[in-house]
């Protein structure tokens, strides 16, 4: 996700991360349904990258059409016909069970497509753990590579949801080599909890949860606003003393609806870049958008294959 209206950085904290999945295998990767440019191009350059080994699932005639129309080579790539968008996603799914993929990458058709297959209660690849997204946002203007969650699949979750969404992010982190030890904060408007604002209950309870072990991996505050989160000017003039407030690496957001905002406005107003996956599948699953730019997709790619590669590789470390 970017307006992919500002200049080019080198190096940025996304070439790092793309450097890092290179030196790794290529993940092999399922990609459902590329049957416009943005999708199938994004595919081919991140394996041309040697970031994934993609396998291209949808109709085959109108894969080979669009790559024949915008000039982009697939003579290397296995294609797995599937009469359309729907059937692409099942398909997709059934060969992650067959073990052919550890990726699962969107292509041309919705997200609803895809997750419903995903997250099927027969045949998908649901685990344990709530499935839930992030946002790895390249902000120009922040040191930290900053993670968003959950911005794409939980509207409202609830507190035991809350739990999982920040685990999958904190074993993103650790996982993909970006560190150990994340700084977590739990957003709310204020930096006080109050029973007016549920969302600050909710936050005091998820640290307390840390406390207790149910959360593992990382340092929680909360709840901070995003001022005192992420600036630590902010947080001394407040008052806050804690290892996380000023200093936030993994930004957690009350529902949907507000991280989807804070991750647009990261996007359009500081330029930011935002690669996209989901966790708490059987893989991870890399979701990109249209609007991405193609280093945004890249990085998506990069992480997904980091995360997958981590419990058969040694990880190398990132400097966010």
């Amino acid at each position: 996700m970017s307006a992919d209206t500002r200049p080019a950085q080198s190096p940025s904290k996304y070439d790092r991360l793309i450097a890092a999945a290179r030196a790794t295998s290529p993940a092999p990767t399922i990609v459902v349904h590329p049957c416009d440019e943005t999708s199938l191009r994004g595919a081919v350059e991140s394996a041309q990258a040697g970031i994934i080994a993609p396998v291209l699932v949808g109709p085959a005639s109108k894969i080979r059409e669009t790559a024949a129309r915008f000039s982009v080579d697939i003579s290397g790539y296995e294609i797995v016909d599937a009469a359309h968008s729907d059937a692409a996603a099942a398909k997709g799914v059934e060969l992650i069970h067959a073990a052919r993929g550890e990726l699962l990458m969107k292509g041309s058709l919705h997200t609803d497509e895809l997750m419903r297959a995903v997250t099927a209660k027969v045949g998908g690849l649901r685990t344990d753990r709530r499935i839930s997204h992030v946002f790895v946002m390249d902000v120009p203007a922040y040191a930290e590579t900053i993670f968003v969650t959950d911005a794409a699949i939980n509207i409202f979750p609830d507190l035991d949801a809350k739990r999982d969404i920040i685990q999958n992010a904190i074993d993103l982190y650790t996982q993909t080599g970006f560190g150990k030890l994340p700084r977590i904060a739990i957003l709310s408007a204020v930096e006080t909890v109050t029973s007016k604002i549920p969302s600050t209950i909710e936050a005091a309870a998820l640290c307390k949860m840390a406390d207790r072990g149910q959360i593992t991996g990382g340092l929680l505050d909360g709840p901070l606003a995003f001022d005192n989160a992420i600036d630590p000017e902010a947080a001394r003039i407040k008052g806050i003393k804690s290892d996380v407030a000023g200093r936030a690496q993994i930004l957690v957001v009350p529902d949907l609806e507000a991280g989807n905002m804070l991750a647009k406005n990261l996007a359009y107003f500081a330029k930011a870049d935002g690669a996209g996956i989901v966790l708490g599948a059987r893989v991870p699953v890399v979701l990109t958008s249209r609007a991405d730019s193609p280093r945004a997709r890249m990085a998506s790619c990069a992480v997904a294959a980091l995360y997958a590669n981590a419990r058969r590789l040694k990880t190398p470390t990132i400097a966010a």
